[in-house]
């Protein structure tokens, strides 16, 4: 007659077939989770070659030179004459015989005489009336006086400012010219320039 093998062996030996079977599914889920995924192959790119760098030549500046500023007190201003210079720049006027009347040839030299004295403004001007030796003194004072007026009005004219002029008569007292001929008489009637302050 045959042995039986008890009931609880048969269990045990259940039990323990399955606990191992569970364990090894384990271990196997274990080692699939370690594995990493193949590397994805990527295309490499050959090197492009360098494109030539083209440089644009900009046009040369030349420098501007270099100025010196010129100091206030060397500035290319006209400079101021002297009185003296001036005195004798300034042109003597003739007349006619008993005459206060402007020739052409007085108002060209009024005109050269006024546009000096507008260079010249700081300088006051006297105007001097004259008259040769014929005629009465009072009547050749009056004379030179008219000769003044008319020569102050024209430097007026031509743009000389009115209060830089005075005008005097001396009538026949100051004779530019000794003598009693045509000649010394023609140099005596005139109105003369005389420079009374810078």
């Amino acid at each position: 007659m045959q042995k039986r093998t008890p009931f609880y062996v048969v269990s045990l030996f259940l039990i323990a077939a399955f606990m191992t079977a569970g364990c090894a599914t384990k271990d196997v889920v274990k080692k699939d989770e370690g594995i990493a995924a193949p590397p994805v192959a990527t295309r490499v790119e050959p090197p492009k070659p360098e494109q030539p760098k083209v440089i644009e030549k900009q046009p040369e500046q030349t420098a501007a030179p270099q100025l010196t500023p010129i100091p206030e007190t060397a500035r290319l201003e006209p400079k101021s004459m002297s009185n003296e210079q001036l005195q004798s720049a300034l042109a003597t006027v003739y007349f006619d015989f008993d005459s206060a009347g402007l020739s052409d040839s007085s108002r060209g030299t009024l005109t050269k005489n006024a546009e000096l004295l507008k260079k010249e403004s700081s300088a006051k001007i006297r105007i001097e009336g004259n008259c040769d030796e014929r005629g009465s003194s009072e009547y050749n004072l009056a004379l030179g006086e008219r000769r003044t007026k008319v020569v102050h009005q024209y430097l007026v004219t031509m743009g000389v400012e009115a209060a830089r002029l005075t005008t005097v008569s001396y009538g026949n007292e100051k004779p530019a010219v000794q003598g009693s001929s045509e000649a010394a008489w023609a140099k005596n009637r005139r109105a003369e320039f005389a420079v009374v302050s810078p």
